[in-house]
C-alpha cells in the first residue's frame, strides 16, 4: 500500500543511513507514558515523537485540543530529528496507528512525501522477535523545509462552507456514541458537526494495528464518490488521521483534515450541533 510499510519492509531498511523511524507512542489520558516506554525499548534507531509537544501546536482558544504547529515549529522538530527531503520516514505507535497517522498526515501536509505508517503496531513488532533496544539514539539535525501543501487541510472555514451549502462531505472519526451526542467524555459539548457522516476510525484496522486491505477500505468508504471532496474530523484532528489515510489507500484523493476537528468547532459559541442517529429522521 502507497502509506503503509510491512515489519518485514522495515527490517530490510532498519539500518539505512536515510531511514528515519519515528516512536509516535502516546497514551491521551496519561502523557508522559509515551515517553516513558520509549526509554525502556523501542525499534533500534527510533526517536521519539511526543504527540502534544512535537505533532501538535500550543494549544489557544481556538484550534482544538491539538492544533496545527506552525511551519516553524515542524522546521524545528522534524529538522531536529534529521529528516529532510531525502530521508523516508517510518511512524509507528501502539494505538492502532492513530498517532503513526498523525505524524504521517502532518509530514504529508508540511510537503515530505517520503513518509508510511509501520502496518501492525509495536507489540507486534516484539512479538514477531524482531530486534528493540532501549539505546536512544544520536541523530544528526538536517534541514527541513516546510511546503504547506493546503490540499490537505480544511479550515474552520471550510467546515463553515461545508455545514452552510452541503457540498463537501463531513466525515466524522469517533466512537458512535460520541458522534451521536450520547456520552462526552473529553469535550465541554456533545454532538456533532451539522451534516455529518459516521465512519469510526477503528473500523479500518484489524487486530494488532494491522490495517485493512485497500478493497476493504473502499467498501467503508463505497457511498462516496472519489471525486467528491471530503473533509474528515474527530475531536482534536488526530484519530481522524487514519481515516484519512484509509482513504487515500482506497484511492479517495481529494481529502483534507479538520484538525482542529470538534473541539475546535465548538470553541465558537455560534456553531451549531447535531445530536442524535440522522437515520432515524423521518
Amino acid at each position: 500500500m502507497a502509506s503503509l510499510v510491512s515489519h518485514e519492509w522495515l527490517l530490510r531498511h532498519l539500518h539505512d543511513e536515510n531511514t528515519r523511524i519515528l516512536d509516535c507512542r502516546f497514551w491521551l489520558g496519561d502523557p508522559a507514558k509515551g515517553a516513558a516506554v520509549y526509554q525502556e525499548d523501542h525499534i533500534p534507531g527510533a526517536v521519539y515523537m511526543d504527540l502534544e509537544r512535537d505533532l501538535s501546536g500550543p494549544v489557544g482558544e481556538h484550534g482544538g485540543r491539538h492544533p496545527l504547529p506552525s511551519a516553524e515549529q515542524a522546521a524545528d522538530v522534524f529538522g531536529r530529528v534529521g529528516i529532510d527531503e531525502t530521508v523516508t520516514v517510518v511512524a509507528y505507535d501502539d494505538q492502532d496507528g492513530a498517532m503513526a497517522a498523525r505524524c504521517w498526515w502532518l509530514l504529508r501536509y508540511f510537503g515530505h512525501a517520503h513518509v508510511y505508517v509501520l502496518d501492525g503496531n509495536y507489540r507486534e513488532w516484539k512479538k514477531k522477535g524482531h530486534p528493540v533496544t532501549n539505546v536512544v539514539p544520536a541523530v544528526a539535525s538536517r534541514p527541513f523545509r516546510p511546503r504547506p501543501d493546503r490540499s490537505w487541510l480544511a479550515t474552520v472555514e471550510d467546515v463553515r462552507a461545508a455545514v452552510r451549502d452541503r457540498s463537501v462531505v463531513l466525515i466524522d472519526s469517533r466512537e458512535w456514541k460520541r458522534y451521536a451526542g450520547l456520552e462526552e467524555p473529553i469535550d465541554r459539548r456533545a454532538g456533532r458537526i451539522p451534516g455529518a457522516v459516521h465512519r469510526f476510525w477503528k473500523d479500518g484496522m484489524t487486530e494488532g494495528g494491522y490495517w485493512k486491505s485497500a478493497v476493504e477500505q473502499a467498501a467503508r468508504f463505497a457511498d462516496f464518490d472519489r471525486g467528491q471532496p471530503l473533509i474528515v474530523y474527530c475531536g482534536s484532528g488526530v484519530t481522524a488521521c487514519p481515516n484519512v489515510l484509509a482513504l487515500h489507500e482506497a484511492g479517495y484523493h481529494n481529502v483534507r483534515l479538520y484538525v482542529g476537528s470538534f473541539s475546535d468547532w465548538i470553541s465558537y459559541p455560534d456553531h451549531p450541533i447535531e445530536t442524535g442517529d440522522p437515520s432515524s429522521d423521518a
